[in-house]
């Protein structure tokens, strides 16, 4: 898991991103579509075409960061491509990444009786 840092905001881009792109540009996304600074210290995250492959990219204040998340099983619940940039928190982005619908997390497993 990434140590985010207390703040810090989380944002997903809409629709997909072309995953053959690297820390630089993405970063230049982030200026176009979140009109944001990338060195702000936020997380933004991209999803391929696919939808099974996600890139994170992060400025730590120490150097730029990129993170990539493949899943083998499944897709990542992405918003629609009308819904622009989307901000969730922090753990909606735990849920995202292990697969898990962000929007509504259900339990999947609850005890009926105690002992």
């Amino acid at each position: 898991m990434i140590p985010v840092p207390s703040g810090v905001r989380v944002w997903l881009a809409s629709g997909h991103t072309d995953m053959r792109k690297g820390w630089a540009s993405l970063a230049l996304l982030v200026q176009e579509r979140f009109a944001q600074d990338p060195h702000s210290g936020h997380l933004f995250i991209f999803r391929g075409r696919r939808g099974d492959l996600v890139k994170i990219i992060w400025y730590d204040g120490q150097g730029s960061c990129l993170f990539m998340k493949r899943l083998e099983r499944g897709r990542f619940i992405w918003p629609r491509p009308a819904d622009g940039a989307v901000s969730i928190s922090v753990g909606q982005m735990g849920y995202l990444l292990e697969g898990i619908d962000w929007r509504n997390p259900q339990k999947t497993w609850r005890p009926e009786a105690a002992g």
